[in-house]
């Protein structure tokens, strides 16, 4: 159903929004509107992603090395960090699962979006005390299991209340969000350089209040009189294997993420490490705002170009095909001339080019999901895609760093880009 048609029929009610969530038909109209919600998710994301652009990428593995030394650092970050993602893994499932089946009037995703956010702004705060590897292991994991549960609902609000031939447009706008976060972390967690504790509450104080005002300004509908849905644990377990005979569709765009997401990040993750021993730098703080700036300045301009133009084609499979080979493109320059002025190349490249996946690839996986009843179950695995490799990368990274040397990372992410995009090709819903 159309918008337009949405407004011409009868008022929008809690037993409409019954029946739709049950996968009849587009979902329900968002109570204060479509424009409004499209606006505000992207605060929203910033206030998640700005941890997961700050974090793991700058304080973290700074504070790792000012307690451990250059000797050790590598080897701490890529345990810490590897322990954490799996947390991350399966924070996202269970936390859709418990969202799903809320029922208050609230609706079912803003309990978790505001609580959840509330819990991970307090492990935050913890983390800023951790001495050791096992503190810094247990703070991560609590950090990344806890806004990851307010993430997973948060990811379900499009698929919740934006018709099919609006996601292109909610997606990339849904992505500037996320970039900005992941990026303006980077940026300005590098000004909390030398006072990492401070970095921590400040972003804590930050998400708390852009995801609490996100569910105060855009209200779901009530949840109470939703049927319940009986819990099966062999149903959930089952949710972990992306079955590729059952669902192709969903197994191939979930391996294309996974894939795409795992090579970008794997170098842009380990950013600070490659710039102070790959490429020399003795002041990395310095130099990683104007970074952050080029980054940014490409992932906005192919964002805001691509998801538009690919709700007007109605076709998303070539914004993929020509991201994996424009990232590909940028690694290959810092691999083949190792100088910081390849870097700085690469980072504007790289950035324009999954600038261009970001923007389609949220609506193409919107498109696959095989359950209709229960979006923030499908997406909390489709996100384990795109948040594992965040987190994960920086430990997958450290341990080639480890045995072949940072150099090693580009072609890795290169083959690994590719054959993310080609992952995609078998997909048949989708063009």
């Amino acid at each position: 159903m159309s918008d337009s048609a949405r407004t011409a029929s009868a008022p929008m009610t809690e037993n409409t929004f019954i029946a739709e969530a049950s996968g009849q038909d587009d979902p329900p109209t968002p109570i204060k509107g479509l424009r409004r919600l499209m606006w505000w998710i992207i605060p929203a994301n910033l206030g998640i992603f700005l941890v997961w652009g700050a974090v793991p990428g700058i304080l973290l593995p700074r504070q790792i090395a000012l307690e451990f030394g250059d000797d050790q650092k590598l080897a701490v970050y890529t345990v810490v960090a590897t322990v954490g993602a799996f947390a991350s893994m399966l924070a996202q499932p269970i936390a859709g699962q418990l969202s799903d089946r809320t029922r208050s009037r609230f609706g079912r995703r803003a309990p978790w979006i505001v609580l959840g956010a509330l819990a991970g702004a307090l492990s935050l705060v913890g983390l800023a005390f951790a001495n050791s590897i096992v503190g810094f292991i247990i703070a991560w994991t609590l950090v990344q299991i806890c806004f990851n549960f307010a993430q997973g609902p948060l990811s379900a609000v499009m698929p919740d209340r934006v018709a099919l031939s609006r996601r292109g447009t909610f997606a990339a706008i849904s992505g500037v969000g996320l970039m900005l976060g992941a990026i303006g972390g980077q940026i300005v967690g590098s000004f909390f350089f030398h006072d990492i504790a401070l970095g921590y509450v400040i972003f804590a104080v930050i998400a708390v209040v852009l995801l609490t005002l996100f569910t105060v300004f855009n209200p779901d509908y009530p949840s109470t009189q939703l049927p319940k849905e009986p819990f099966s644990l062999g149903d959930f377990l089952r949710t972990f294997w992306v079955n590729p005979v059952a669902n192709p569709d969903f197994f191939w765009a979930f391996t294309g993420r996974l894939l795409l997401y795992t090579g970008y990040f794997s170098v842009t993750g380990l950013q600070l490490y490659l710039l102070t021993d790959y490429f020399h730098v003795a002041e990395p703080d310095q130099i990683i705002p104007l970074l952050g700036l080029l980054s940014l300045v490409g992932i906005m301009i192919s964002t805001v170009v691509s998801g538009p133009l690919s709700d007007r084609i109605g076709r998303r499979k070539p914004f993929v095909f020509a991201s994996a080979a424009v990232v590909a493109l940028g690694f290959v320059l810092p691999w083949v001339w190792p100088d910081i002025t390849a870097w700085f190349i690469m980072t504007f490249i790289a950035g324009f080019g999954f600038g261009m996946f970001q923007a389609v690839d949220t609506a193409l996986m919107s498109e696959v999901l095989p359950s209709a009843k229960s979006f923030a179950k499908d997406l909390g695995i489709v996100n384990i895609a795109a948040t594992l490799p965040q987190t994960l990368a920086p430990g997958v990274a450290g341990a080639i760093a480890l045995t072949f040397g940072y150099a090693a990372l580009f072609p890795v992410a290169i083959v690994l880009g590719l054959l993310g995009a080609f992952a995609i090709w078998p997909i048949k819903s989708v063009r």
